[in-house]
């Protein structure tokens, strides 16, 4: 035989995800911490993976970190599921929550695997788009839910990739409006210094996702973390990958959990270029930055194909959404170290006045 059966009839016209990930001399793409894990946590690390049996399987629930995990949040360990990354658990919620018959409400633009996981799953789709400031439709989201039909929805706040929090007003009346199974996406929870954690023994159908990514410079590691009600993980448990986090990565997410404080002057760090970045931003002619709670700025500009390859040009890597629906004209910038930041509004002047 020389050829192959078709894939399955719902990947035909899914693209695969692509963060666009170039080489550059300022990363300030992806929205990862600009910088790395302190030298003495890794110090650490090193000695805590030197007792590792790599012949043997790790625990399959990743149990010692769950506990960290619960015990810092008020919670118990049945309301704490780890993943391979926050990725692992959206398509985890997907595989639980979806499925044929089943429908999922989104709020573009927004994080756009969400929607690749529901297709992946064949569930249905239903979009209320942002407004044009991209704050949340909340009237239209409040009427949609009232049908009964939807079960499962994802708010991320803030929102990647426009920056805003959700307000959490709307958010409990959502939780009250609907059984559904509301997933409020934290994973820039840091930046924001906001979260819903103080509701979730109150609303059965409240699920927070948090990821080691971002704030924690583990973006190379993998590590996502849910909480919920114990019915909510149990089901997600279900559908996970068997040994999804490996034994590396688990004692790598609890050295840096223990250490947490030590991330906190370079997360202030952040925050305070953060503010500068929008200032600066905002003074330019021609250049309109949306308001952000986490670490990178969405801002439209004219010509933003051309701008894009003049910061590339000179090092400097941005996203471009400019041909994303609902983000026409967009780039967005994480925000880096004063250096990289100071690269990036030069670059961009430069290319400005071309």
């Amino acid at each position: 035989m020389r050829s192959v059966r078709s894939a399955n009839p719902a990947l035909e016209t899914l693209e695969p995800y692509d963060p666009k990930y170039l080489p550059a001399n300022a990363f300030l793409s992806a929205n990862e911490n600009p910088l790395d894990v302190p030298a003495d946590v890794r110090l650490a690390v090193k000695r805590e993976v030197r007792n590792v049996a790599f012949n043997r399987y790790p625990d399959p629930l990743a149990n010692d970190l769950r506990d960290l995990i619960a015990e810092a949040n008020g919670l118990d360990r049945d309301c704490v599921l780890a993943g391979n990354g926050g990725d692992e658990l959206l398509f985890d919620i997907a595989l639980a929550w979806g499925g044929p018959g089943r429908t999922f409400l989104n709020l573009p633009p927004t994080f756009s695997v969400y929607e690749i996981n529901a297709q992946l799953t064949s569930t249905n789709v239903v979009r209320i788009p942002r407004r044009a400031d991209y704050s949340i439709d909340e009237e239209a989201v409040l009427a949609r839910v009232e049908a009964g039909d939807i079960d499962y929805i994802i708010v991320t706040s803030p929102n990647n990739p426009t920056g805003q929090l959700a307000d959490e007003a709307f958010l409990l009346r959502l939780l009250d409006a609907t059984d559904a199974l509301v997933v409020v996406d934290e994973a820039y929870f840091e930046f924001s210094r906001r979260t819903m954690r103080p509701w979730l023994e109150k609303h059965a159908n409240l699920a927070i996702l948090r990821t080691f990514s971002k704030a924690f410079s583990l973006a190379g590691v993998r590590m996502g973390y849910l909480f919920a009600d114990p019915r909510v993980i149990r089901e997600v448990a279900k559908v996970r990958q068997p040994y999804s986090v490996d034994a590396v990565s688990q004692i790598v997410a609890r050295v840096v959990f223990e250490n947490r404080a030590k991330f906190e002057p370079g997360i202030k760090a952040i925050i305070a270029e953060r503010g500068r970045l929008m200032n600066e931003l905002g003074a330019m002619a021609g250049v309109r930055p949306y308001p952000s709670d986490a670490n990178y700025i969405l801002f439209r500009v004219s010509g933003a194909d051309a701008v894009w390859e003049r910061l590339y040009e000179q090092g400097v890597l941005v996203r471009d959404f400019s041909h994303a629906p609902l983000l026409e004209g967009c780039l967005r910038v994480s925000v880096g170290t004063r250096e990289q930041n100071d690269a990036f509004l030069a670059a961009l002047r430069a290319a400005r006045k071309e």
